[in-house]
């Protein structure tokens, strides 16, 4: 009996383990969520809460925000990130992205940084930049990149980013989710 009942406890915590491992994210409940930037959220939600969908425009999924320079003199480091947000794009609520516009002056770096929970790409718009990664075996992969180039750093490894030219600012755009 005792055979029996361990056997039955080993194959429950095994199917219930099976079972947890292939459940995949849920499906969202609306199309959209325009974040209410207005109104104070009376409870902890994932994002800001919605407005009324009936009250939807297209305004609410645009901004021109990433097409404005940024001043990387304010920066130790000589660089100056804008990042889209619900108060500047509404639309972006609840949908799990990140984009950000960066601006490397001549000769400063993106100092070596990690994003626990998600992965990042880089394009590369202005200059030249020298970026990589470091995994978890201690190895680098490192890239020079040029207007046009892409790199895409995993899910939770240090990564950085290094304009080289002594004159030229860089520029990139970099997504993060």
């Amino acid at each position: 009996m005792k055979t029996n009942c361990s056997l039955l406890l080993h194959l429950f915590f095994s199917l219930a383990l099976l079972l947890g491992l292939g459940k995949p994210d849920p499906d969202p409940l609306q199309d959209y969520c325009i974040a209410d930037n207005k109104s104070p959220p009376s409870f902890s939600t994932n994002g800001a809460p919605c407005i009324d969908p009936n009250k939807a425009t297209s305004d609410h999924f645009t901004t021109s925000v990433l097409s404005k320079p940024t001043n990387t003199g304010t920066s130790r480091f000589g660089f100056n990130a804008t990042v889209l947000s619900t108060i500047n794009l509404p639309g972006l609520n609840t949908l799990g992205l990140t984009m950000s516009r960066v601006d490397i002056a001549a000769n400063s770096a993106v100092p070596p940084h990690t994003h626990p929970r998600a992965t990042e790409v880089l394009i590369c718009l202005k200059g030249q930049l020298l970026v990589g990664f470091v995994d978890t075996s201690n190895r680098l992969y490192s890239q020079k990149v040029s207007p046009g180039d892409s790199f895409v750093f995993p899910k939770g490894l240090i990564h950085y980013a290094y304009n080289q030219d002594p004159k030229i600012p860089a520029l990139v755009i970099g997504r993060v989710q």
